[in-house]
């Protein structure tokens, strides 16, 4: 039967009743764990509060901070005082964003960021709401700056300069500009079209009109370093495994005696999560793989040997696909496709944990970006990219209450942590799959045929890849089977085919992606044995489109 649940079932350890994350290290790692164990104390933490806007690279910004071993959240506009006072923030950050502070009802900082009296540093808009809210000026310039600029520091002596020398190359990205300076600020470094960007006063308030967080400001990062050291006085104490051993003894308290289910699906994120989850309470997770028929190649296969050989949990195997495929029958706009995958998976989740008793809670393997792109309550300001099935895609009522570790880091943060948690390698670095699967990655509807002809040509861009020994130098690398058909010449018949994209690009968290540069010869060869080895494929095309305008899946 196509819902029966096949459980596979792998040796379970006894309960684990550990009250100190060194335990546990010590467990994976012996005397000597692979990272620091230590929870820090509530005096010890320290965060930077990212205020948000609503830009697209807000990620960026917190991402540039915690690369300075300062823990940094993102937090809406709206956000009460009251949900960040837990965090002991240091200092704020304002974002940028899409608006201008003089249109109507224009978000603004909340008074506690001004009332805090700690230090603040506003990015483009950011840096136009400091100078609204404090008795500036802003208006439309007579010239709009996109682009490269080059940045003349007018007061070296100020500390978010420090050991920089002027000038410096910046990114700049606004069309409105200040007119009039608040009291008591100061302007203290000018571009050509902007003679005041970077603004700052002696209580520590800053704005800086151009981008420290993107690569296009070279020193961008050294402004950020300067701001969370010199200005806040932050210490560097945070690492991305001391919050996820806090994190441990969250889950305990969270879970109490309760038990979890977790799902699985082959890659970082959810192998991390189930780990952290079964290493905080023991055999009362359970795990499920889904083979929800949108997979690649002997991939349910390879998952489960490689589960079944490094975790020592209960891990229940569902063969749902033929429901999935139902389900996605003559459905071809891409955020339906999220959404119906989405509610499919907690509806497994739901009849497969009623089989096997009562669970109280789900958990998954979301990332800050998933959040981010999905537009929750966490990021009201910022425009929804699209849905991820484990965000936007999730059902309003579900029997379960979500369990999410990793809601606040990058992949690369994740990897760290799956390696020190000593996973397997070729887990722990497998390129990102999306949780729809080759759904979204066929355009248009989702049939059998379609699938196993995207199957058969992702197979040997892999195969390509990984033989050119790209494969972990990449981000991703794909096939997308396009809702394209073209005419072809093949044994000197005419044939009307399937178009197949090739796509391959590098990236460091997602947000931004570049596509890769790869070897004509190695385009080449996968493009022949495309074409010769998949049937109905007669044509292959290779994108060369970056993360934006575009994004890296095409659906």
């Amino acid at each position: 039967m196509e819902n029966e649940i096949q459980s596979h079932r792998v040796s379970t350890s006894d309960d684990i009743e550990v009250s100190t994350y060194l335990e546990i290290a010590k467990e994976l790692h012996g005397e000597q764990p692979a990272f620091e164990p230590k929870i820090l104390s509530p005096s010890e933490k320290e965060t930077i509060i990212v205020i948000d806007f609503g830009s697209q690279y807000s990620m960026l910004i917190a991402r540039r901070i915690r690369e300075c071993h300062v823990y940094c959240e993102i937090m809406p506009h709206d956000t009460p005082w009251e949900k960040i006072a837990p965090l002991n923030p240091r200092g704020f950050v304002l974002s940028g964003g899409p608006g201008s502070v003089y249109e109507p009802e224009a978000p603004l900082a909340p008074p506690y960021v001004y009332e805090s009296h700690l230090p603040v540093m506003g990015i483009c808009y950011g840096m136009q709401v400091i100078c609204s809210q404090s008795g500036g000026q802003v208006s439309p310039g007579e010239k709009h700056e996109y682009g490269h600029a080059i940045l003349h520091i007018s007061n070296e002596d100020c500390p978010l300069f420090a050991k920089l020398t002027s000038p410096l190359h910046v990114w700049m990205s606004h069309g409105d500009q200040i007119i009039e300076l608040p009291p008591t600020f100061k302007s203290l470094a000018y571009t050509e079209n902007s003679p005041n960007a970077v603004i700052g006063n002696d209580k520590g308030i800053f704005g800086l009109q151009f981008h420290p967080e993107v690569a296009h400001t070279p020193q961008g990062k050294n402004i950020l370093e300067n701001f969370v050291y010199q200005i806040c006085g932050c210490q560097g104490n945070w690492t991305p495994s001391k919050f996820m051993a806090e994190n441990i003894e969250k889950i305990r308290k969270q879970v109490g005696k309760g038990k979890v289910i977790c799902a699985l699906s082959g890659g970082v994120d959810s192998a991390v999560t189930a780990t952290l989850v079964h290493r905080a309470i023991g055999n009362r997770l359970t795990c499920f793989f889904i083979n929800n028929g949108l997979l690649r190649r002997e991939e349910p296969e390879r998952v489960l040997n490689t589960f079944q050989q490094n975790f020592k949990m209960d891990i229940v195997y569902v063969d749902a696909s033929k429901r999935f495929l139902k389900q996605l029958r003559k459905v071809v706009n891409p955020e339906v496709k999220r959404r119906l995958i989405g509610k499919e998976f907690i509806k497994v989740f739901e009849e497969g944990a009623a089989k096997l008793g009562k669970f109280d809670f789900l958990a998954q393997g979301t990332l800050y970006p998933d959040v981010i792109e999905s537009t929750t309550s966490e990021t009201k300001a910022t425009a929804k990219i699209k849905s991820h099935h484990n965000v936007g895609g999730l059902p309003s009522k579900m029997k379960f209450t979500l369990i999410e570790p990793l809601r606040h880091l990058f992949k690369d943060e994740v990897r760290k942590i799956g390696a020190a948690l000593g996973l397997p390698e070729d887990m722990t670095w497998r390129q990102p799959f999306p949780g729809p699967g080759l759904a979204i990655r066929i355009i248009g509807e989702v049939t059998e045929e379609k699938l196993e002809v995207l199957r058969a040509a992702d197979w040997i861009v892999m195969h390509e890849i990984k033989t050119a020994k790209l494969y972990h130098q990449l981000w991703q690398s794909f096939a997308i089977l396009t809702d394209v058909k073209s005419v072809g010449v093949m044994g000197d018949y005419r044939t009307y085919g399937y178009l197949i994209a090739v796509r391959a690009i590098n990236s460091n968290d997602a947000m931004t992606a570049d596509w890769s540069r790869l070897p004509y010869d190695l385009l080449a060869r996968i493009s022949s044995r495309i074409v010769n080895e998949v049937p109905k494929v007669n044509r292959v095309v290779y994108d060369i489109t970056s993360k934006p305008p575009a994004t890296i899946e095409w659906e």
